[in-house]
């Protein structure tokens, strides 16, 4: 814009709803606008022009009717927006060129007019505002330099101002919505540009034409009152959308971090973080407003998560984000392996990526394998607008999904990769001693069908073997939701467990993948719950013919004080990891509560009940690193590892409810038969106290 020092439009505008300090909140439309030109060399004003604006919906709150004196049958005959605005720049270019003068800015009472009312409201309608009014001046602020001592500049109003500087108020006559407020503006800014001030109109505001793309590092200074959070975002919104629905408002370079869950997909919330508090403050003006059909909530947030969210360390990253005015487009469901030259081919010529094969983020695990996503840059929006196009075509044998991405998500993406650890770590505190048949029941069980069992799997399968067999269903797998199965000897045993996100997902598995190959072998796919899936952990059975139930659940070999699988709300959390092997004694911690329930063998009183325990056929199992490690760090314990519990005997000789040990050690032994049960490893210690 040439220089903004020959005049000023002075600008005011109301709405169909709120007005004042609200103007803007309620999205209402512009139904009132008037202004008139000062000539800042001459000191001398153009003639007041009125227009009334034609709203899409003729409806006037109570207290516009009343502010305003207007009414729906007057508004019914009036021009609509755009062509109000065709009339201001044809009425103002006419004036300027009567005064000589060659530019102009918009001199207005408080940024809400231009950045809560005009620039929504056009952007709603796809309106193009003319280049004036992305910039003017804040006639408050400038009074503020005059004046730095008649108060902060939020708690000024024009009234405060007039009457400190010693402005007559108009006469009753005169005030009219809209006239009043431009004939009181155009009166302070020829009283300001008088002696004794001789100010200079420099304070110039800017509206961003567009949203800025760019990397957020996480040591970067933050300021949390420049930050929000937008939740009940539509799924499929870009940053451009978000950026569209606070238009107005100017967001910081790569400002808009868009939120994932747990699975990776966007969750419909995002953190935006804009230049300053003021803006801030004016989007949280903008609470329950829509982004088409959908209202948008609008929160404070703070820095801190901003950068949770948006910031990274990573220089690979850094370099994939350093090129300017890219178009990001992420690639979801690509083959493992797929290789740069692949998904070039599948983007095809019309959607060519910036640099080539320089212009793909491949997402990796920490130890280099593929995850299946990658970002795309792409130099301008048609390339990108052809990409989108393939959503969903077939690379190899699966469905690519395509979507607008951001430099906050590439970032997020990335960190959360990154971040899963290959195996789970254990807790740095003591352990509970418990057997390790005790692990399956720990799973969260219930009767909803959520899993599948996958059994007749090749003895060599993988965790990458299985994600492959089981092709576009793997975005329906539960994060760490992949379980191997072992046998008492800790080798594969044909089966495995997945956890889908809903019973019709696993539904879908069981159909489709049902009898389908793996290798050389085909594989039979059950749908299953967490509690039958428990029930086979345990040494059950289950096929299409029903559930047999473990050997641990039949009535007649659970002896009455024989207590194996401890109750899960009586552990402490640490209690739910397996020890690992364990090279040197480790004390436990006394227990939390007097009487927990331990697991724990009674003395030979029932021997025949006893050995037909000890011989119970449990199967043992491991979860999916790094696919999915279980977040309750399952570990498959060595065979024949188990730890007991010894009962302490009562004051009168009789049995007393098992209590933690106070002082005990673990030992590990080597070289142990594989048919090796309890009994043999108790009899092994005859002649010592087993804990």
């Amino acid at each position: 814009m040439a220089s903004h020092s020959d005049t000023l439009v002075v600008f005011f505008g109301a709405t169909a709803g709120a007005n004042g300090g609200k103007l803007g909140s309620d999205e209402r439309e512009i139904i009132l606008l008037v202004w008139q030109i000062v000539d800042l060399h001459e000191k001398k004003v153009g003639k007041l022009q009125r227009r009334l604006v034609k709203p899409d919906s003729l409806e006037l709150t109570d207290q516009s009717k009343e502010e305003t004196g207007l009414s729906v049958d007057e508004l019914n005959k009036a021009e609509p927006l755009d062509k109000v605005l065709q009339q201001f720049q044809q009425s103002v270019s006419a004036e300027l060129k009567a005064l000589g003068r060659s530019s102009y800015t918009l001199c207005v009472d408080g940024p809400l007019i231009i950045r809560q009312a005009l620039h929504p409201e056009a952007s709603r309608k796809n309106l193009v505002l003319p280049e004036c009014f992305y910039s003017f001046v804040d006639v408050r602020k400038e009074f503020h330099k005059c004046c730095p001592n008649a108060g902060q500049v939020q708690d000024l109003t024009l009234p405060y101002i007039l009457e400190y500087v010693c402005i007559p108020e108009l006469p009753l006559s005169e005030q009219v919505m809209g006239l009043k407020e431009v004939r009181c503006m155009v009166q302070l800014c020829l009283h300001i540009l008088a002696e004794p001030y001789n100010h200079k109109f420099s304070c110039f505001e800017a509206v961003k034409y567009k949203l800025e793309s760019g990397a957020c590092s996480k040591t970067e200074p933050m300021d949390s009152e420049t930050v929000i959070r937008a939740r009940g975002l539509p799924w499929q919104s870009s940053d451009q959308d978000i950026a569209r629905f606070f238009k107005g408002l100017n967001i910081a370079k790569g400002g808009v971090a868009l939120c994932l869950n747990t699975q990776g997909r966007r969750n419909g919330e995002a953190l935006v973080r804009f230049i300053n508090q003021e803006h801030r403050d004016l989007a949280l003006e903008r609470h329950k407003h829509h982004m088409g059909s959908r209202y948008i909530e609008v929160y404070k947030a703070t820095g801190e998560e901003f950068l949770k969210i948006a910031g990274g360390t990573s220089n690979e990253v850094a370099q994939f984000l350093s090129k300017e005015n890219q178009v990001i487009i992420r690639m979801r469901g690509l083959p493992f392996t797929a290789s740069p030259q692949d998904v070039l081919t599948f983007l095809g010529a019309d959607s060519p990526a910036t640099d080539a094969s320089d212009g793909l983020l491949f997402v990796k695990y920490p130890d280099g394998r593929p995850t299946g996503d990658a970002f795309v840059l792409f130099s301008c929006e048609e390339y990108a607008l052809n990409a989108l196009k393939k959503h969903k075509q077939i690379l190899g044998k699966r469905y690519i999904e395509l979507f607008r991405s951001t430099a906050a998500e590439v970032q997020q993406v990335l960190n959360r990769y990154m971040s899963t650890p290959l195996i789970s770590t254990l807790p740095s505190s003591s352990m509970v001693p418990m057997p390790v048949l005790a692990t399956p029941p720990y799973l969260a069980t219930g009767s909803t069908r959520d899993c599948v069992r996958l059994r007749g799997l090749p003895y060599t399968a993988a965790i990458e073997d299985i994600l492959e067999f089981m092709g576009e269903h793997t975005i329906d797998i539960k994060p760490h939701g992949v379980h191997m199965v072992l046998n008492q000897q800790g080798r594969p045993s044909g089966d495995a467990f997945i956890q889908m996100r809903s019973a019709d997902r696993a539904f879908m598995v069981a159909q489709k993948c049902h009898k389908k190959m793996m290798k050389d072998r085909y594989v039979e796919v059950f749908q299953c719950s967490t509690e039958e899936m428990s029930f086979v952990l345990m040494g059950g059975t289950l096929n299409r013919s029903g559930l047999s139930p473990p050997p641990c659940k039949l009535p007649c070999l659970a002896p009455p004080a024989y207590a194996a699988f401890p109750s899960p709300a009586m552990l402490s959390e640490a209690a739910l990891y397996q020890p690992p092997l364990l090279a040197t004694p480790r004390t436990p911690q006394p227990p939390l509560s007097p009487h927990p329930t331990l697991a724990y063998y009674p003395p030979q009183h029932h021997p025949a009940q006893l050995y037909m325990n000890m011989n119970m056929n449990y199967t043992a199992y491991y979860p999916s690193p790094p696919v999915s490690p279980s977040t309750m760090s399952y570990f498959a314990s060595p065979p024949g590892s188990v730890a007991l519990a010894a009962q302490q005997p009562h004051a009168q000789g009789h049995i007393a409810s098992p209590m933690m040990p106070q002082h005990s050690a673990l030992v590990r032994m080597q070289g142990l038969p594989y048919n090796a049960g309890v009994k043999d490893i108790l009899s092994f210690f005859q002649g010592y106290q087993v804990e």
